[in-house]
């Protein structure tokens, strides 16, 4: 199948490719379908884009890539609805935004998801993760960041 969105153009996805976030994403609570795209210009990060919206496309990269100690603390009923057999089985990805001109990773609400039943979900930390760590001096283009 065929997806239109307004960064890349028309994407060729399979039926598999589609992950649900049945609850939605912070500011995007209608938006439940969204396939994950590579990057061509920086391995680093991904796109988020929405199956059902053209112009809705988040960069995410992993968090463990900037902050080597980061870890997801959450109340186990957050992950509850994601399938998973085990911790182990969940990817964390943080969404990356321009904030007042710098690049920032969102900390506290990052994305779980379990990619083997094609589930998501945005979680709130219980623990004093930043809202914005900015990514000073990393060789992330800043180009086009949702």
């Amino acid at each position: 199948m065929q997806i239109a969105t307004s960064r890349f153009g028309l994407v060729d996805i399979e039926t598999d490719d589609i992950l649900c976030f049945p609850t939605g994403i912070a500011g995007f609570e209608e938006t439940q379908h969204w396939v994950l795209l590579a990057d061509a210009d920086n391995d680093a990060v991904a796109w988020l884009q929405s199956v059902q919206e053209e112009a809705i496309a988040l960069a995410v990269v992993s968090p463990r890539r900037f902050v080597a100690e980061y870890q997801v603390r959450v109340a186990r009923s957050q992950l509850a609805g994601l399938e998973l057999s085990s911790v182990e089985d969940a990817h964390v990805l943080a969404i990356l935004a321009r904030h007042e001109g710098q690049l920032t990773l969102n900390l506290k609400a990052p994305l779980v998801v379990n990619l083997d039943a094609r589930l998501g979900r945005q979680v709130i930390t219980s623990d004093e993760q930043p809202l914005r760590l900015e990514l000073a001096g990393t060789n992330l283009s800043p180009r086009k960041i949702a």
